[in-house]
Parts: structure tokens; sequence; C-alpha cells
């Protein structure tokens, strides 16, 4: 099976992988040439484990290579951004039309069509299907038409892919099962079979009950900043109910579904999804916290050093997309100088010992494992004042000598 995957970034090429270690021949096509390049020359272009081997292998043994335009294919696997447009906050379906669009000189009878990026509710139906009925096509009959959303965690892409459930949502029946009959080349998991409509809101929800949630235990920050009660030791015993799960609380939610796909429910349906939209705001909400505390903290005294550590979205990742870090760092560079510290971002060469040398405070703003134990006889050392304010409630507070401060979520008031 010859398979073209769209978009080699970080759900393309992971896909990309299994799919090519699996007996496929298959294709990887982006539009960037420096993404292309390395690809082709084994040098991964996302930080993600096993993903290396795994390429480099299907490259040695030809089942993948990389290309700037699609190929013919028995599959077309689409797998390009969705953002949201600022006027409207409804999908934006730019990428994935543009992509539909490359492959139509290519496009025979009996082949099957999948998009994988997250789409708004309705899109396969009204948007996508009239792509390919407009070059004469009868789409689910002629050729098959599905989305089938990725599920992944990023730092555990590949044994997810294989072990989770596969959503497969066909224009039409056979729609369906043609393209289930893709994800079942790898696919332990169960390959579930709905409607395309089913899979676009199913992928959707998801993303929102967890941005909800979330938001849920950001306002309990703020709350209890206000009451002088330490919401750590609360979300702690509340959780011990064997019906409660209150998340923990963070700097704001990043990444390219969470901080997204609400706005494409909301978008559709504004005077109903309104608990969608005010969780959104809330954890939008949550880089201005941070920025207000930071200030509180430092007492507004000028010309101060601030190390921020972390700008990557989530521990233990190179992706910074939607990072709410790039808000925090805009709002506080204009009153402080800031010495920015990411071990996982490549362009971003500052070490820890520069990053701390004279500063005031460290902000912690990503759970990196590196994060979690450092260097405390250094920070009491090379820092001007050895304050830490971990907005990642990663740091134990007992492997924190005496003579360092700590802030988190849990004890805000005392700045007060």
């Amino acid at each position: 099976m010859k398979i073209c995957v769209i978009g080699q970034g970080y759900i393309g090429i992971p896909t990309a992988a299994l799919f090519a270690s699996n007996g496929c021949d298959v294709v990887g096509v982006d539009i960037n040439e420096e993404i292309i390049s390395n690809l082709n020359n084994g040098v991964m272009t996302i930080e993600e484990p096993k993903i290396n081997e795994i390429m480099n292998a299907c490259l040695d043994n030809g089942t993948y290579h990389a290309s700037l335009t699609p190929e013919e294919a028995d599959v077309y696997i689409i797998t390009v951004p969705t953002p949201f447009k600022k006027e409207d906050l409804s999908c934006d379906l730019g990428f994935v039309i543009s992509a539909c669009k490359s492959i139509l000189p290519l496009i025979k009878k009996g082949d099957t069509i999948i998009v994988e990026s997250t789409i708004a509710p309705l899109s396969t139906e009204t948007t996508i299907k009239g792509i390919f009925e407009d070059r004469g096509f009868n789409v689910g009959e002629d050729i098959y038409l599905a989305h089938c959303p990725e599920r992944v965690l990023p730092g555990n892409m590949v044994d997810e892919l294989i072990h989770n459930n596969r959503i497969v949502g066909g224009i039409n029946k056979r729609s369906a099962k043609k393209a289930a009959e893709v994800y079942k080349i790898f696919v332990k998991g169960e390959v579930i079979e709905t409607e395309a409509k089913v899979a676009e809101l199913s992928k959707c929800m998801e993303n929102t009950y967890r941005d909800v949630n979330i938001a849920l235990a950001n306002e309990l920050a703020k709350i209890g900043s206000k009451l002088g009660i330490n919401i750590l030791d609360v979300i702690k015993i509340a959780n011990k109910h064997p019906r409660v799960n209150i998340l923990s609380p963070g700097p704001g939610v990043g990444g390219h579904c969470l901080a997204i796909d609400p706005y494409f429910i909301y978008s559709l349906i504004p005077e109903t999804a309104k608990i969608i939209k005010l969780a959104r705001d809330t954890n939008r909400s949550m880089p201005e916290f941070v920025v207000e505390n930071v200030r509180k903290i430092l007492k507004n005294e000028d010309n101060l050093i601030i190390s921020v550590f972390g700008v990557a979205y989530k521990g233990n990742s190179d992706d910074d997309r939607e990072s709410p870090s790039y808000e925090i760092i805009n709002n506080l560079k204009e009153d402080y100088t800031l010495k920015i510290y990411d071990p996982h971002i490549e362009k971003i060469d500052l070490s820890f010992d520069e990053a701390i040398k004279d500063s005031s405070l460290i902000l912690v703003l990503t759970n990196h494992d590196e994060f979690m134990h450092m260097d405390f006889d250094k920070i009491k050392q090379e820092m001007k004042k050895p304050v830490i304010f971990d907005t990642r409630n990663i740091i134990d507070k007992h492997s924190i000598p005496d003579d360092i401060i700590l802030y988190n979520f849990g004890n805000l008031y005392d700045v007060e």
C-alpha cells in the first residue's frame, strides 16, 4: 500500500513512521524545505521518543522518504494545522483545503482520503467533500473520505498511536470501513467506525473536556489566593473522594489542541456553548494572573532579572505551540530583564548557570523533569535573591533549603 502523509509535524511524522515500519510505502509531504531535507537525511524535526530510531530504519530500507510535493498513492492522510480565526473563533480550514486541492490531480477511483487534522463539526460534509465532488468524484462510491482524529499524548506518541482506540468517521459506512482497514495495519486498540460528524465533535469534546476541567483548577487557584487557603492542599484532600479528580492549576493552556479546539464548537453555537467559552476565558486569563503575582513578589522594583524556566507548553517536550509562556514573557520584558532557559528548545541556548546569574526570581513555567530537582546550592550562590515561583507545582517544598523562598499556587496569599 502506498500512503501519502501530508504535513510532517508532531502528528504527521509519527503517523508516517508507523505506517512505513509496518510494510507500507510512505511519502511524507511538507511545504517546508528545511523539514524535508532534514527528514531525508535522518534528522528528526520533533523531539519524540522512539521516532528517530524508527524513521532511520525506514529510510535505510526505503519504505519512507520525504517530498515537497504529493505523490500518487492509494491512501492520502492529511495532518496539517487547523488554527482558529481570531475574528470569530471559527476553525480555519485553509491548510486542509490547500492539502486536499494539492492531491486532486493524483486521485483515482478506489483511493481513500483521511483527514486527521482536528476540524469543526460538520466540516467534512459541508466543505471537504465538495472539493472532491467538484472534480467529478462520487464521494463514498468512487473514492472514500473519512475524518480520523489523532488522540495522542506528546512524549508517548508511538505507544499511544498503536494502543489507543481510534475513531474512524466516514462520510458514509463504506468510507468508514475503508479507512478502518488502513489503521488496522498497526493499531492494536479498538478501531471505532462512525459518522464523520460524530468523529469531529468527539475529538473537539475530548479536548474541551480537558480544557474545562483545567479551568476549574485555575479558577480555584485564584479563589485560594483571595481567601488565604492553600488550594494545593484542597485539591489533594478533595481528590481522595472516589468520584473527584481536580486537575492541577498552571500558567495557562497551550498546545495545538486544548487551546484551540473548544473554539470550534463555540463558534458554531455561541448562544449555547457558554461553559466552553467561559473555560477558555479562564484559562486565557492565567498568564495575566502569573504576571500580576510576579510583580507582587518583586514589589515592582526596577532593573531586576527574572530567570524564566521553560517555554514549551508541556514538560519534557520541545512543543511550544500556543504556549502561555510567550504571553507571560512579552508582558514581563517591558519592566524586567529576562533570561530564558529551556533545555528542550533548540533555539534557546542559555545554560542553567547563565540563566540564574544575578537573578531575583526563577519563574517555572514548564514542568520539565530538569526543573524538579535543581542545584539549590548553586541557586543560593549565584542568584541575587533566591526566590522561586513554581507555576507548575512540581518542586517539592520539603526539598527546598530554608533560605530559598518558594511560591506556588498554594501559598500566593503569602505574597500579600
